[in-house]
């Protein structure tokens, strides 16, 4: 590398940077954590079992990146603390934190169990807080630090059978307002990522894979398809980046057109 790197390479470049990134196992995480791979960081890998990550692990590895495989039950509390501490110990820093892991139940309201309350509330929300709060002085110490929320359109649009997890999301919006404000004075800047209706193995499966559900999609999305996992790596890396340096308590909403409205034109 030069001795005056690129404009480019100043502003996105993650070399030197460690990130930790819940729900690696995932349709869409597994492609951020190869995305922060490429940029250059180091990656903490998490998912609830060991055999969620090998596949994100391997696909790390393959572009040349380095990855550590760090399970836990993020439904505790505790879990979330020592999950903190255990990618700082095997990775001796924390620059990145993207919180995408997400559980789902879809159900009426007059359906949902405590349980399922329960469940949702732990894994959406309270992780990210108790994640965020046990990351934050760790960057303040490092001199400012990057944390992305995954929130979903479901933050701002209400949806049909999914009461509890759009309750989990829009708060996540919200609290990444207060992070913002309460740690802009540590130099980190926290936002938010608020993907559209995406095309992943688990979505395949519950919504597109459905002829009703798809075509309602469709018809509502201006650019007529599902996301790919691939077209959040843009805004994921403008976040975890010096480019956002400017950036903070923001939602970036990547959703197709879905939430700026439709057309009766066809």
């Amino acid at each position: 590398m030069s001795e005056n790197p690129s404009i480019l390479h100043r502003l996105f470049s993650l070399e030197g940077k460690v990130a930790l990134i819940t729900g690696a196992g995932g349709g869409i995480g597994r492609v951020l954590a190869v995305a922060l791979a490429e940029a250059g960081a180091a990656v903490g890998l998490n998912d609830l079992t060991l055999a969620r990550l090998e596949e994100p692990h391997r696909m790390v590895e393959e572009v040349g990146g380095y990855a550590v495989m760090l399970p836990a039950d993020l439904a505790s509390v505790d879990a979330c603390h020592k999950l903190v501490a255990d990618a700082c110990a095997a990775l001796e820093r924390l620059d990145v934190l993207v919180n995408c892991a997400v559980v789902n139940r879809r159900k009426p309201i007059e359906m949902v169990t405590q349980d399922d309350f329960d469940t949702i509330l732990a894994v959406n929300l309270r992780s990210i807080f108790f994640l965020c709060q046990a990351a934050h002085p760790i960057m303040r110490a490092q001199g400012g630090g990057k944390i992305i929320n995954v929130g979903s359109i479901n933050s701002s649009y209400g949806l049909g059978t999914v009461s509890v997890y759009g309750a989990t999301k829009g708060a996540v919006a919200q609290v990444t307002k207060v992070m913002a404000v309460e740690w802009a004075k540590d130099n980190v800047q926290v936002n938010c990522l608020s993907p559209g209706f995406t095309l992943t193995p688990l979505s395949e499966k519950s919504i597109w894979a459905d002829e009703h559900k798809s075509q309602w999609l469709r018809d509502r999305i201006p650019v007529r398809r599902p996301a790919k996992p691939e077209e959040m790596v843009g805004a994921i890396l403008l976040m975890a980046s010096p480019a956002s340096s400017y950036m903070t308590g923001e939602t970036l909403v990547v959703d197709g057109g879905f939430l700026a409205g439709g057309s009766w034109e066809g």
